[in-house]
């Protein structure tokens, strides 16, 4: 398991910049640049029932990562093993706005 700092504070998932989410998928599956990376779990947190269901769980430090990054360093077998990622997203309003900010491409 990762543990996981989340700056997307607009998503849902989002308790204290942790997920509440359990596990999350990174997309970016051509990815050479953080930019080109996505987290595909980012749902906009938006009023009423949806926002209470969420925001009521507490958030994990540490989470399971499925990443569809192929070009990054920490990527094996779709599964994330860095110790440690950011994913960034102040102000996001949908997953392309987000980012994940560890990715490093091996070539």
């Amino acid at each position: 398991m990762t543990i996981l700092k989340c700056s997307a504070t607009t998503c849902m998932y989002n308790q204290k910049e942790l997920c509440s989410k359990g596990e999350i998928e990174v997309n970016g599956s051509n990815a050479r640049y953080a930019d080109e990376t996505c987290c595909a779990s980012f749902q906009e947190r938006t009023g009423g029932a949806a926002k209470n269901s969420f925001t009521e769980g507490c958030g994990c430090e540490k989470i399971q990562i499925d990443c569809k990054a192929r070009e990054c360093t920490y990527n094996d077998n779709c599964q994330c093993t860095a110790s440690s990622i950011g994913i960034a997203g102040e102000g996001a309003c949908q997953c392309q706005d987000t980012k994940c900010s560890t990715f490093h491409c091996q070539g």
